[in-house]
């Protein structure tokens, strides 16, 4: 199928009349065109997904069709009826509700009252009792009874649990068209296949969605068709997603190819490690969030942070940049002992930092983009004076770089999209050349093209010879930009792996918060007390392993591997039942062990890798399928949580 950008692109066969249609919006603020004559087409029990560049105009319309934004021009109709929203309550009251990217709950009231928002100032006695079995039966419904404490204030909940109180909220006002907005920006990829079991859930149950999504891997993983827009209009309509390949979703999102939106830098790895690194972080401790961090970045290295939301990623960098009191540990930059007290001591000493909500921490609303490019260089600079001039011809060859024209400059920040934003904060640091720069969460919300564009940036940086860190909750983005990856969990690093031997699933193994793995390691240190011997789980990866954690009860079975590992094969001491991975015990010709493995497969049928049993050669040796059946009835428990 030939797909032109010129044109609406419409399927020739359609399984359904649609709920609801969207045909001619227009909408202008100020002098700005946001929607030209956009068209959409929602089918009922379906997923629709929303894509477009920033700026593209997918936001505007979702407001429009939820009574956040009225059109100017155009016409809706809803179940073959006109629909003429003047507010988001007479969109509520039609059944259209619309879960915002950034939350719109009352972080001091409790999950419970947040979810019955809208009845809380509704006249008469409120019945906490009838709520209360209310929002239960609506979190049953959704299968989230057990994870979302009722009585627990917002402010206290995980990204991913505000989203699912939203949801909930939308529930309780008996919604059945919920559109999505950015719903998985802030959620790391277990998260995320939990929003997406709560979505199929939701749409099982016959509630039609509209997902708004810059990843195009979620869109190909839980939609029925696609809507793209460009610049205000609608260039494809209701596309089967089965229809489509990335690339040509790429094409009609930014008008062109792009050969390829990341490129792989681990294969400089080797030489980095015998370099001088830039940043030595040593044993940091800032409580309650940063308990024992540890790691390096090297001249031109691109490091990544991995690990789940609040897993201590953010409270560690804020940390190095002196925005948090550093309670334990040491900080070495370019070899000499570093400890900032404010983010301006970072600054003169060549720090560049972009906060992940760019909103709270990265601009000021009111300031131009002039003013705001020029923030860092107020806080690096002591002398009297603004001494913009300084940084003229630099500001000049940013802006260009970045496609702005120069008479903008003085225009308020908040007139540009995100995507913009986002690569005007880079600039700022880019304007002043720091040795280091980090960056967290610095593609949140933006579309493929910007994405792209700040990529770039950072491969610049890095060739220029600095040191970048990056964060990030997208493990596939860290794993193709990055060279190195940091693991943090529950405040602690625990793997510190080159990115060409992860991929997500590893990369999501080792990030699970350490509390949830107790239960696993529990449960092996169990076996390895009782048997008196070894036992582990494990990864393995043709000639290499990834140990996600090991028990040793007895040390002449010790296995020659430790938690966060990642010998070869070879290097341990049992690589002959690492290469059979036999359901029997295998023993080994060069040291006196029996080893057994075996394979872990999540609820999902997920491959979650190898839980292993290694006994001295001398020792009797239980049987192989009592281990079995012991480790399944346990495992079957245990994945359920992964």
């Amino acid at each position: 199928m030939k797909l032109e950008s010129s044109e609406t692109v419409i399927p020739s066969e359609l399984s359904s009349e649609p709920m609801l249609v969207a045909m001619g919006i227009e909408k202008t603020f100020d002098r700005t065109r946001a929607l030209v004559g956009a068209e959409l087409d929602i089918y009922p029990g379906e997923v629709m997904g929303l894509l477009g560049a920033n700026g593209a105009g997918k936001s505007t319309l979702s407001k429009v069709i939820s009574g956040h934004v009225t059109q100017d021009a155009g016409s809706i109709t809803f179940n073959n009826r006109p629909l003429n929203l003047r507010s988001a309550r007479d969109a509520i009251q039609h059944g259209v509700t619309m879960v915002m990217q950034e939350t719109s709950l009352a972080p001091d009231l409790s999950v419970l009252e947040n979810i019955f928002l809208a009845e809380l100032g509704s006249p008469g006695l409120l019945s906490y009792g009838r709520l209360r079995r209310k929002a239960e039966d609506i979190l049953d419904r959704l299968g989230q009874k057990e994870t979302l404490p009722l009585n627990r204030e917002v402010r206290l909940l995980s990204a991913a649990q505000r989203q699912l109180v939203e949801i909930a909220k939308a529930l309780a006002l008996n919604s059945t068209l919920i559109i999505f907005d950015e719903p998985t920006a802030s959620l790391s990829p277990p998260e995320v296949e939990r929003l997406f079991q709560v979505m199929t859930t939701l749409k099982g149950s016959g509630h039609t969605l509209v997902f708004v999504s810059h990843r195009l891997e979620e869109v190909f993983t839980i939609t029925d068709r696609v809507t793209v827009m460009r610049e205000g209009r609608t260039v494809a309509k209701s596309l089967p997603t089965t229809s489509l390949k990335q690339a040509e979703l790429i094409r009609l999102m930014v008008g062109q190819e792009l050969k390829s939106v990341t490129q792989n830098r681990a294969s400089s790895t080797t030489t980095r490690s015998s370099q001088k690194p830039i940043l030595e972080v040593k044993n940091l401790a800032s409580a309650p969030c940063v308990r024992d961090v540890s790691f390096k970045v090297h001249y031109g290295e691109i490091l990544g942070l991995g690990g789940l939301v609040g897993a201590g990623r953010s409270e560690t960098v804020e940390t190095i940049f002196g925005l948090r009191p550093q309670q334990r540990g040491e900080l070495y930059l370019n070899g000499k002992p570093f400890a900032p007290k404010r983010a301006a001591d970072a600054i003169r000493a060549g720090i560049g930092f972009v906060a992940e909500d760019r909103r709270l921490q990265g601009i000021v609303p009111d300031f131009s983009v002039r003013e705001n490019l020029l923030l860092g260089h107020l806080a690096a600079s002591r002398r009297f004076g603004l001494g913009y001039t300084d940084r003229k011809v630099k500001l000049e060859a940013l802006l260009q770089q970045l496609g702005l024209p120069p008479k903008r400059l003085d225009t308020s920040l908040l007139a540009f999209s995100g995507g913009m934003q986002q690569k005007i904060i880079m600039a700022r640091w880019l304007l002043l050349e720091p040795s280091l720069l980090i960056l967290d969460e610095p593609t949140k919300g933006v579309d493929i093209g910007t994405r792209t564009s700040i990529y770039n940036m950072l491969r610049q940086v890095a060739d220029r010879g600095a040191g970048v860190v990056v964060i990030s909750s997208d493990f596939e983005e860290l794993l193709h930009i990055c060279e190195r990856i940091v693991v943090i969990s529950d405040g602690i690093s625990i793997a510190d792996v080159p990115s060409t031997m992860l991929n997500e699933e590893k990369l999501t193994l080792f990030a699970a918060p350490r509390t949830s793995m107790e239960q696993n390691s529990a449960f092996l240190r169990d076996i390895a007390r009782d048997l008196d011997g070894a036992a582990f789980w494990t990864l393995i990866d043709q000639e290499r392993l990834f140990c996600l954690y090991t028990a040793v009860a007895n040390p002449q079975a010790d296995p020659g591997f430790r938690t966060a590992d990642t010998p070869t094969i070879d290097d341990t001491r049992i690589p002959t039942a690492l290469s059979v991975k036999s359901t029997e015990f295998v023993l080994e010709s060069q040291h006196p062990l029996a080893t057994l493995l075996l394979s872990v497969r999540s609820s999902r049928g997920h491959d979650m890798g190898w839980i292993g049993v290694t006994l001295p050669a001398h020792s009797p040796r239980p049987s192989a399928r009592d281990i079995q059946n012991r480790v399944e009835t346990v495992v079957s428990q245990l994945t359920k949580t992964h």
